[in-house]
């Protein structure tokens, strides 16, 4: 009997089968970003507490290793964090809001500086541009804002936000060594294994982006303000605060950062001064590229920085700033979990 003949050949049915792969697969992805946006109220506390949990948990571990009863030790570790954020918090906000209508003002003089001597825009008003990027803060901010907690107000937002987060990272601490039995209980039977390896390489991978990133932030801004207080350019603790805070979103924070420090530079101190500003700036981006990142995160995820502007842009679209944030670690993740399925799916033929 003669075998029937497949309709289409053999590449065209490898091709359609996947297709439909990447439309299941997209499918998924987008029902759960519909979902983490639906649920943004309790989502919100539970990545944040996930991120502070992979930042302090070698801390509670340590607590715990010299006999310290494991609550005790979350609640100790719990205790750091707020007086470590909130220290920080207070440096940073205190000197943006010492310096910065000095900061604004600066701005606005490179500005017009730029104007006079490139003739860009001679009929242009500094003062319309000023508006105008202030109007747009104010959208952006409050289309941020807005996407956090709908129907109440910034700061109570924050807040019940911030508490949520801090107690859900109390638990996450207290009851880490729970999280094993806890994914072999709900994972489908025989993928326990499996299911506990993809997760653990996902929260190395984002416990090594936050470790790495505070610190490498730490240094960065540290660098940056001892070279703006050498060169005594106006607002130096403010900017290198602005650059520990833009340091959490990778590359476009950094550029940010250095951009208004050296339109600060240039405002105040001159073309000579900016200039110097802006070695200063390549060299500790330098020091960070080639050297802290290869040596701090060296054992995490490497993503391409075309990924991570991706990443960074489809944050932003989805939730604003708190995406933003959160774009990378949740990329990190991700690409820790397929490197696992990679390593899973090739380990039986290398066997």
């Amino acid at each position: 009997m003669q075998t029937p003949k497949p309709l289409l050949p053999d590449g065209a049915r490898r091709t359609a089968a996947w297709c439909g792969v990447v439309l299941l697969v997209t499918g998924v992805a987008a029902v759960a970003v519909w979902l983490c946006i639906i649920f943004k109220t309790a989502v919100t506390p539970v990545l944040l507490a996930l991120l502070g949990t992979a930042l302090l948990g070698p801390v509670h571990r340590r607590l715990t290793a010299r006999g310290m009863n494991r609550s005790l030790a979350a609640g100790l570790t719990c205790a750091l964090l707020v007086a470590v954020v909130g220290g920080a918090g207070y440096i940073v906000v205190t000197a943006l809001v010492d310096t910065g209508d000095q900061i604004v003002r600066s701005l606005k003089d490179a500005g017009q500086w730029i104007i006079d001597h490139f003739g860009i825009g001679k009929n242009t008003n500094v003062d319309d541009l000023v508006a105008n990027a202030r109007k747009l803060v104010e959208k952006f901010g409050a289309s941020a804002a807005g996407g956090i907690l709908s129907g109440i107000s910034l700061i109570g937002s924050l807040l019940a936000t911030s508490v949520l987060a801090l107690l859900l990272t109390f638990f996450f601490l207290r009851d880490s060594d729970k999280a094993v039995s806890l994914a072999h209980s709900v994972a489908p039977r025989g993928t326990g294994d499996l299911v506990e390896a993809m997760g653990r390489r996902a929260f190395e991978a984002v416990q090594g982006f936050m470790r790495g990133t505070t610190f490498i932030a730490l240094i960065d801004a540290v660098c940056i303000t001892a070279g703006l207080l050498i060169l005594r350019v106006p607002g130096a603790v403010g900017l290198g605060a602005l650059v520990f805070v833009g340091a959490y979103i990778p590359y476009l924070g950094a550029f940010l950062s250095g951009a208004v420090a050296i339109l600060v530079a240039l405002a105040d101190r001159g073309l000579v001064i900016a200039l110097w500003v802006l070695g200063v700036v390549l060299a500790v981006q330098v020091l960070e590229g080639h050297v802290l990142q290869p040596m701090i995160q060296s054992r995490t995820v490497q993503m391409h920085p075309a990924t991570i502007m991706i990443a960074i842009t489809a944050g932003a679209s989805v939730a604003g700033l708190l995406g933003m944030l959160l774009a990378v670690p949740a990329c990190a993740a991700a690409f820790g979990i397929l490197g696992e399925l990679r390593g899973e799916r090739s380990s039986p033929s290398g066997a």
